[in-house]
This record gives C-alpha cells, sequence and structure tokens, in this order.
C-alpha cells in the first residue's frame, strides 16, 4: 500500500490542544538524587523540559506523515510519586491549525522521559519507561476526547474553566419540537457550553420566528449567554437569524464571520451564523448540524468568555 499524507488543505485553521503523559520508574536512590537535584550530569528536569518542547516542536521531522505545525505553546510538567517510586511527565501542546497536536505531544512527553533517562542511568540502569499514551485532545471536527484510563484522575484532565455564569443553549428545529427526531445538537452545544464554565439550561422551540424571539427575551434575562443551533440556512423555515437580529440591541459581525471562516469552504457561504448582543447577554446563532456546532464551539471557546466579560463591563 502507498504511503500518503493526508490533504488537510480544504479543512479550516481551528483551536486544537493535546496532553500526553508518560511514566518513569526508578530505585528509591536515583529517585531521590532527581528529587533533589544532585544527580552527577546536573538537573535532569530543566533539561527534559527543554528536551520535551523541542521534540514537540520538531514531531513532523521524526515521522514522516505528520504535518509541520506552528504551535502555539508547549508545555511540560512533571509530578514525582514516592510510593513507587517513579516520575510522572505531562506535555500539552497547542496550536490553531487545520490537524491536531496529539503526536506533537506525544513526541513531547516521549523526548522528556528519554532526557531524564538518560541522566538518571549512571546511578541506575535499570530504568523503565510505561504507560505513555495520549491524556485528552480538544478541537477539530471530533471535538473533546479523553482517554478511558484518565476519567478515573482528576489531575490529568484539562485545566478547569472560571465559572461563566448562566448560559441557555437552544435548539431550533421544528421536528425535535414536535418529537419527530432525536436531538443531537442540543445536548453537544450544552455540554460544550458546560465546560468552557457556563452553567447551562437547554430549551428547545420550534423553527416559528416570534417563538425564537420569545425564547431569546426570556432566557437572555439575568444570563450571560444564549446559544442557539438550528435555523441558519436557506430553508423557507430558516428564521434564527432574523429572530437574533430582531432583539438584539446591537450585532456583532465579526463572530458570525469568524463561525463560517471555521466551518470550511463547502458549507461557509451558505451558512448565515449570527451574533449579538440583548443587554449584557450575548446571543449567538450556530448551525443545526453535529459539526456545524463543533466547529462552533471551537470558535467560541476563547471568543464567547472574553465577550461575556466585555458585555458586563470588564476591562479589555
Amino acid at each position: 500500500m502507498t504511503l500518503r499524507m493526508a490533504d488537510v488543505g480544504a479543512k479550516p485553521a481551528t483551536a486544537r490542544r493535546a496532553a500526553a503523559v508518560g511514566v518513569l520508574r526508578m530505585g528509591r536512590r536515583a529517585f531521590a538524587l532527581l528529587r533533589a537535584g544532585r544527580l552527577p550530569k546536573g538537573d535532569a528536569l530543566a533539561a527534559a523540559r527543554i528536551a520535551g518542547i523541542q521534540a514537540a516542536k520538531n514531531a513532523s521531522a521524526l515521522l514522516p506523515l505528520c504535518h509541520p505545525l506552528a504551535l502555539d505553546v508547549v508545555d511540560v510538567d512533571f509530578t514525582f510519586d514516592a510510593a513507587s517510586p517513579r516520575l510522572l511527565a505531562r506535555c500539552t501542546a497547542a496550536a490553531t491549525a487545520k490537524t491536531g497536536v496529539e503526536m506533537e505531544a506525544l513526541a513531547g512527553v516521549s523526548a522528556a522521559l528519554l532526557c531524564v533517562y538518560d541522566l538518571v542511568k549512571p546511578v541506575d540502569p535499570a530504568l523503565t519507561l510505561e504507560d505513555i499514551r495520549l491524556a485528552f485532545k480538544d478541537g477539530g471536527k471530533k471535538g473533546h476526547w479523553v482517554h478511558p484510563e484518565e476519567k478515573s484522575a482528576p489531575a490529568a484532565q484539562p485545566p478547569r474553566r472560571p465559572r461563566l455564569g448562566r448560559a441557555v443553549a437552544v435548539t431550533v428545529s421544528d421536528r425535535v419540537s414536535a418529537k419527530k427526531a432525536v436531538d443531537v445538537s442540543g445536548p453537544l452545544l450544552k455540554e460544550g457550553l458546560a465546560r468552557l464554565g457556563f452553567t447551562v439550561r437547554h430549551v428547545v422551540v420550534a423553527d416559528d420566528r416570534p417563538r425564537i424571539e420569545a425564547v431569546i427575551r426570556r432566557s437572555s434575562q439575568g444570563a450571560a449567554a444564549v446559544v442557539l443551533t438550528g435555523g441558519t440556512g436557506l430553508s423557507p423555515r430558516d428564521v434564527t437569524p432574523e429572530a437574533v437580529a430582531a432583539v438584539c440591541d446591537r450585532l456583532i459581525p465579526g463572530v458570525g464571520e469568524a463561525l463560517r471562516a471555521a466551518g470550511g469552504p463547502a458549507t461557509a457561504a451558505l451558512s448565515r451564523s449570527i451574533a449579538g448582543q440583548r443587554g449584557a447577554c450575548v446571543v449567538v446563532a450556530l448551525p443545526g448540524s453535529p459539526g456545524g456546532v463543533r466547529d462552533g464551539l471551537n470558535v467560541l471557546r476563547e471568543l464567547l468568555p472574553h465577550a461575556v466579560h466585555i458585555a458586563r463591563g470588564g476591562a479589555h
């Protein structure tokens, strides 16, 4: 079979993040020297952090089918476990890119542990590298994923966002409202907003402009954000953008533009995603498909918390 690099040219660049973890087991004497910074070659952890960052930056040079990425950040952390004894390493990588940063994170944690191995082996050759794996990844079409073994370890989860107040996730759909279809996008939107730091309530409304306007008016009272999914296309029943524009005090054109850019060239031109401000509440309308919600959440991950902060009168 012919090897080929995946063509990501048509994909939009979105925020990506991934973390990888691994373990180095050693004897108690070596562990004590490592922890005290008294190894013969010097500070192993300082060297390992640099090695991990360098490896993450050069993952595409090591792996022939890995895309070269302009990384936003690489962070390498270590935790001592005296009971085993062992050293736990974690590498987190992030980029705004068309493909994920999983391999960069894995390359980083592997190189960091190998560097520690190199500095510890003069005092303890019986070392064991183990449990190198992807801890989580975020961004792209598949959204958020956590390794099954990480779910029972809260310390391995991505950092929790600060609480941002109440938000309402609104599914706009005739079929879901009439219980003729299962709502997939609404629960996905609710989960994504909760991960951003909101306390989320979910409601469903039919594709009826007066009803959508009433839901936005009611939901925006005391809420930091109202995010809708559905009704942004070209069907005669797609009236969500008109409802948002009617009830908002002012529109935020840049959010709609960013959402269309994230949707990719095949669908962006047909999307009428929109955002506005009603009092101190930020209102955003996303497409109705699960993929559109995932792409939208990738855009809103950084934009929405800042928009809510500014809408409440916070400083830039």
